[in-house]
């Protein structure tokens, strides 16, 4: 059993409180996690500036070189690990183990992360729009149509309370270090593999140890974070994301409510695209925000739900080291009942329709853990409560609305993929400001383009663009060494 440490700006630290992270079947003893305290993470954040600092004495490109090196030690090297070591193949073991996703998601999620590393001078140019990098690195620059740039960092290090139940929002944070930008990291008290062992990778790559923290803990410590650092991100739940609405130093990542609309121009050929939807609802459990939780239409709903129930409903939980195994499970004590009682309520009004309810029950309780299996409801109006209802596992609503109405009642969106070639219902959907991710056509929600920003820009959340003069002699100096960088 591994023992992982707090770390302290890259200094490991035994704390007498532990927590033990256990096998979510077995009860069995994986890790025990070191934790922490507000307090002490408040001691410690007189030190961040040391985190840009010690970047900063490196090149944005020496940094993006050892992000892609790695990327390498990430996803294939057998890395140190608290007190003992891991490799890729115990990292999916005891991911899958304490998170309940099968393993071969925790596989895949590691190639998520692994194209996204190894991508990072493609993916910062993209999300810079190319901007030199040494322009954020000093601070200020010159464009080559010859104007004068500034962008400001608002933190010396970006604070993140992470969750347990998705490892692909891990993702997000990864251009950060290439930006000079240090990481406090708060993981999921069931998911503390990715950021240990993304710091491993780091620090063998030849990333400053001093550039990451990393704190578990309880909610004390997620405060803390949160009160601390100039600039943080955390996922929860939509009371979590209403609380930071508005605060400029939070980016609260919350449910995607994404959804497929099929346009009045192409409902009726729904069949063809029941692939789509389907991938878009049960690939990866349905555990992301990107997961399908609604496809809308004007008419054929019923055959839409009746078929998309045909092709998801007979999936059942198999173990978690099968790699036909599609269910991730629910970890925590009464939760997954919790669910379903709540669907079961809303399954009671009128013009609901449990589409799944032939192929079995949906709630299977199996010792210490529990899944839902796919669910797919139908609805006769955007009115019924459950038509924008939206779970952490292949759950979806199939609900009859008008295209005009479409748009204004589906409300705030993750991710829409639109099925339509009209181009003025395409030009009201990409006008509408509710609508985060826009696909036009039949691409699942699920497919992200990574070098495209995902929910809110982090260069533009870490970064103030603001006004910057130079006398001309000074103008023509930096241009001078800018292009002898770049020589």
């Amino acid at each position: 059993m591994l023992n992982l440490p707090i770390l302290r700006w890259g200094k490991p630290y035994d704390s007498l409180e532990i927590d033990e992270v256990k096998h979510f079947l077995t009860a069995e003893p994986i890790a025990k996690v070191s934790q922490a305290n507000g307090g002490l993470l408040q001691r410690d954040m007189r030190f961040a500036q040391r985190a840009r600092d010690v970047l900063r004495e490196l090149s944005p490109e020496e940094l993006i070189s050892r992000v892609k090196k790695a990327a390498d030690l990430y996803l294939n090297a057998t890395l140190p690990m608290g007190d003992g070591q891991q490799s890729p193949q115990e990292f999916a073991r005891q991911q899958s183990a304490s998170t309940g996703l099968p393993e071969h998601m925790c596989s895949g999620n590691m190639q998520k992360n692994y194209f996204v590393l190894s991508n990072m001078d493609r993916m910062l140019d993209a999300l810079t729009r190319g901007l030199d990098l040494s322009i954020l690195s000093r601070g200020y620059g010159v464009e080559g149509r010859g104007v004068i740039v500034s962008y400001q960092a608002q933190a010396p290090a970006v604070g993140l309370v992470l969750p347990s139940n998705s490892p692909g929002v891990h993702t997000l944070w990864m251009p950060v270090i290439p930006m000079q930008v240090g990481l406090v990291l708060k993981p999921g008290p069931q998911e503390p593999w990715t950021p240990y062992r993304m710091a491993a990778a780091f620090a063998e790559a030849g990333v400053p140890r001093e550039a990451i923290s990393i704190y578990p803990g309880g909610g004390d410590v997620g405060a803390a974070v949160l009160a601390n650092c100039s600039r943080s991100m955390i996922f929860g739940g939509t009371a979590t994301v209403e609380r930071y609405k508005g605060d400029p130093r939070v980016q609260a990542h919350g449910p995607g409510f994404s959804k497929i609309l099929l346009g009045d121009d192409c409902v009726d050929d729904w069949e063809k695209y029941i692939d789509v939807m389907a991938d878009s609802v049960y690939l990866n459990s349905g555990r992301g925000c990107i997961n399908c939780s609604g496809i809308w239409a004007s008419r054929h709903t019923e055959k839409i739900a009746a078929a998309l129930a045909e092709r998801i409903g007979p999936i059942a939980p198999l173990p978690p080291e099968d790699p036909q195994s599609g269910l991730a499970a629910f970890t925590v004590a009464g939760v997954a009942p919790a669910v379903w009682n709540a669907i079961e309520v809303d399954l009671r009004e009128s013009g609901v329709k449990h589409s799944t309810e032939k192929f079995g029950p949906r709630l299977v309780e199996q010792g210490r853990a529990a899944y839902l299996r796919p669910t797919v409801v139908e609805c006769d109006s955007p009115d019924r409560a459950i038509a924008k209802k939206e779970y952490m596992f292949p759950f979806t609503t199939v609900v009859k609305c008008p295209q005009e109405k479409m748009i204004e009642a589906i409300g705030p969106t993750l991710v829409c993929s639109a099925i339509t070639e009209d181009a003025n219902f395409q030009r009201q959907l990409t006008d509408a400001v509710h609508i985060d991710r826009l696909n036009i056509g039949p691409i699942p929600t699920i497919k992200l383009d990574w070098l495209q920003p995902h929910e809110g820009n982090i260069v533009e959340f870490l970064f103030r663009a603001r006004a910057y003069q130079l006398v001309p002699e000074a103008v023509k100096r930096v241009e001078r060494e800018t292009a002898a960088a770049h020589a």
